[in-house]
């Protein structure tokens, strides 16, 4: 017998239409700022579907939750990658593995899947070095 967490899940409607919104944005929005946009594809959507939905895109590895401690925020690209967060603005941006050097996992205790990073600090646009 299969235990409800053993179905697979079916690709409902709401489900894609997030995804479609995540990946066509680099800003990486909370879960309200997903909802809004949902809004405007399907009127009658609840938050608590957008926060179901989130949960299992989620879990299935089709995106990445960044969350600092305050809030949560979603990201639609899932290939590696590392964020920085300005703590003056708030936005978060995407940093190319290729940035950071010198990183990595000397230890035979552990099988690495994915690393994840969040780097905080003030941008470029904050500082007024456009």
């Amino acid at each position: 017998m299969l235990k409800s967490n053993d179905v697979k899940r079916r690709n409902t409607y709401q489900r894609k239409i997030i995804l479609d919104i995540l990946r066509s944005t680099n800003i990486h929005p909370t879960a309200d700022w997903i909802y809004e946009q949902a809004r405007k594809e399907i009127p009658n959507i609840s938050l608590g579907t957008v926060y179901r939905n989130l949960k299992i895109l989620k879990e299935s590895g089709q995106i990445i939750e960044i969350n600092d401690g305050k809030q949560s925020r979603f990201d639609g690209r899932i290939d590696e990658h590392y964020h920085f967060k300005c703590i003056s603005c708030e936005r978060i941006f995407d940093v190319e593995k290729e940035d950071i050097s010198g990183l990595k996992v000397n230890s035979k205790k552990f099988t690495v899947h994915r690393i994840d990073i969040l780097i905080t600090g003030v941008c470029n646009l904050c500082n007024g070095d456009n």
